[in-house]
């Protein structure tokens, strides 16, 4: 179902890009609504239960949406998929409006793993260096793994950095063994 997935997701992303909302607090809306989607098991079962008419659906998503704040758009959005049967794909969706969205407004996602929490002056300097290194902006999430040593890992796309103590270990003991 990835083609269903990756036709709401351009759509959504057309709306963000079209209407000139604010892409991160687009994206944070988003976000916010996939969290109560999956971790509400009623709501779930309520927005995906057939039997159920989509006008008391819409009912409950205008509930949340008062709630929440969420926006005019992002309702409309989710009303579509409540119409059209398709709330199930709306954690798949929202990862792809994502990637939609950070391919139109030249962004990069880079995963940062250090050892410690950075501090935001590093945070800038890594981010700088790798906006540097791919040509785009970064938008970068952060997680620790003690297990580093040092340094940091950071991955864009399928590409690999690894600055880590760890690493530099591992590539002196495959030199090492391979002499």
């Amino acid at each position: 179902m990835a083609s269903v997935t990756n036709i709401y997701a351009r759509a959504l992303a057309d709306v963000i890009v079209d209407k000139r909302l604010d892409a991160n607090q687009a994206v944070k809306e988003l976000r916010g609504m996939v969290a109560l989607f999956e971790t509400s098991s009623d709501l779930r079962k309520i927005w995906e239960m057939p039997s159920i008419a989509a006008e008391q659906k819409r009912k409950v998503l205008d509930a949340i949406v008062a709630r929440e704040g969420f926006s005019k758009q992002l309702r409309n959005f989710i009303a579509v998929l409540i119409d059209h049967r398709r709330t199930a794909f709306l954690p798949d969706i929202a990862r792809q409006v994502e990637v939609e969205l950070n391919e139109r407004l030249g962004f990069a996602e880079a995963e940062v793993t250090s050892v410690r929490e950075l501090t935001d002056g590093e945070k800038r300097t890594l981010e700088g260096q790798v906006e540097q290194m791919t040509g785009k902006r970064v938008r970068a999430r952060y997680a620790q793994d003690a297990s580093l040593l040092g340094g940091a890992i950071v991955k864009v796309g399928s590409t690999i950095y690894d600055g880590s103590v760890k690493g530099q270990l591992e590539k002196i003991r495959e030199q090492l063994s391979s002499s």
